[in-house]
């Protein structure tokens, strides 16, 4: 997968790379909710049964990441520069920081 990219380069606002824990979490608590409202209800009851709500388990806001935006690729490019620009000592190693960045950014 080295080659693969990025189609959509949309990226989240806080630092977690992840959500798969508030995730598997969410499911879980999902479930249980369902399992316990299945299980009391009665046999009449099933035929008008409604599922659990996402909202009624989980606020998304309380999960690692806020939300997400847009960084274009002009955007990335400039603010690739910007930080080779603080970082490196010399243009070679500025070139070779951007070069990163960027990789590391359109990268999976």
């Amino acid at each position: 997968m080295s080659r693969s990219r990025r189609r959509n380069p949309i990226r989240g606002i806080c630092i977690s790379s992840s959500e798969r824990w508030d995730k598997k979490a969410w499911h879980r608590r999902f479930r249980t909710r369902e399992r316990q409202v299945l299980a009391s209800a009665s046999p009449e009851a099933l035929e008008a049964h409604l599922p659990v709500l996402e909202r009624e388990v989980s606020n998304v806001w309380a999960m690692e990441k806020d939300g997400h935006f847009y960084l274009s690729l002009k955007e990335q490019a400039a603010s690739a520069e910007w930080s080779a620009e603080r970082e490196g000592q010399n243009p070679h190693e500025r070139a070779a920081l951007k070069k990163r960045l960027m990789h590391k950014w359109m990268g999976k």
